[in-house]
Order: C-alpha cells, then sequence, then structure tokens
C-alpha cells in the first residue's frame, strides 16, 4: 500500500530522531528545542508535527486526529448529507405552504362572517360596509386638501377657456357659412 507524504515525513523524522539519540548529540537537542521557542510556528504546522511525530512512535493516523480537523467524507455520505438538506428544505416549503394555506382559510372565514353579519337588511348592511371602507380611506391633511382643490379649481377654468373659445369659434364659423 503506498504511504502518504506525512507518514513519510514522520518516518524519516523518526529516522533522524533515532540518529540523533545514537549520536548523543543532547546539545543539538537542546538548540532545536531553543530554537523553536524563539521562532513562532503556526498552529497548523504544529498540529502536522505532533501527528508525524505520533505516527513515528507508532500511533495510529487515525487516533491522532484533532477534534477540529477537516473530515474525509466518503461519496456515499455526502451524498446523505446532500439529500437530507433537500429533504428539509423540501420540508420547510410544506411548511410554508400549508402556513399560508391556514392564514388564507382564516381570511376567508372571516370575511364570509363579515359578509353574513347576522340579521341586518340589505341597506343596513351596505351603509355598514361604506361606513367599514370609509375607517379604511387615507384622509389627507389640510394642506394636500387645498392644493389639490387648486389644482382642480385652475383645470377646470383652463378647460373652460379652451371649450369656451372653440364653442364661439364654430359659432361665428357657422352662421359665416349659413348666411
Amino acid at each position: 500500500m503506498a504511504k502518504t507524504r506525512a507518514q513519510r515525513k514522520a518516518e524519516r523524522r523518526a529516522r533522524e530522531a533515532e540518529e540523533q539519540k545514537r549520536s548523543g548529540s543532547e546539545r543539538r537537542a537542546e538548540s532545536r528545542a531553543q530554537h523553536d521557542t524563539q521562532i513562532g510556528v503556526s498552529g497548523d504546522v504544529a498540529e502536522i508535527e505532533a501527528v508525524e511525530a505520533g505516527i513515528a512512535a507508532g500511533a495510529e493516523e487515525a487516533d491522532l486526529e484533532t477534534p477540529d480537523a477537516p473530515q474525509e467524507t466518503s461519496r456515499s455520505m455526502r451524498r446523505a448529507e446532500a439529500k437530507a438538506a433537500k429533504e428539509a428544505e423540501r420540508k420547510e416549503r410544506d411548511d410554508q405552504k400549508r402556513r399560508e394555506r391556514d392564514q388564507l382559510a382564516r381570511q376567508q372565514k372571516k370575511a364570509t362572517t363579515e359578509r353574513q353579519s347576522g340579521p341586518r337588511g340589505g341597506v343596513i348592511g351596505f351603509l355598514l360596509s361604506c361606513w367599514a371602507e370609509l375607517k379604511k380611506v387615507q384622509w389627507p391633511d389640510r394642506e394636500t386638501l387645498v392644493q389639490a382643490t387648486a389644482v382642480t379649481i385652475i383645470f377646470v377654468a383652463v378647460a373652460a377657456a379652451y371649450l369656451g373659445a372653440l364653442d364661439a369659434l364654430f359659432n361665428w364659423l357657422i352662421k359665416e357659412v349659413i348666411l
């Protein structure tokens, strides 16, 4: 079975460590430890080195994995996760549709109840519905009311002047043609 790069690296480091022990160069090990404390090592590098050291000591690679290490997922696991996500999404859509249907049914029931509003006659029912609609109207404030009234009066005056001028013109033309 082919070895991974990490396994080969760990074996190489293990051989170097054994060789270093045999040579008895304890001083170099102290120098290396001092060097490691002075030069910062990123967390990822330290984690990889710790895993490699554990492999060199004879531990299984799976036993040395940290909880936050990315997990390799098989194709079937990825498919199962995707299927579960789709199922959850479909269930959420179904729940949303059900809530919308329930809300629409409540609104229709309320509207039906309002329309059938008891023993009231046609005229009284009509007046009550008119009053309900007038309560829904957004009435303008005084400034808007004055402005809209002024615009309406000016427009009516301009239209009256225009139509009056046309009436006078056609009246004069008809008299000239007839006489």
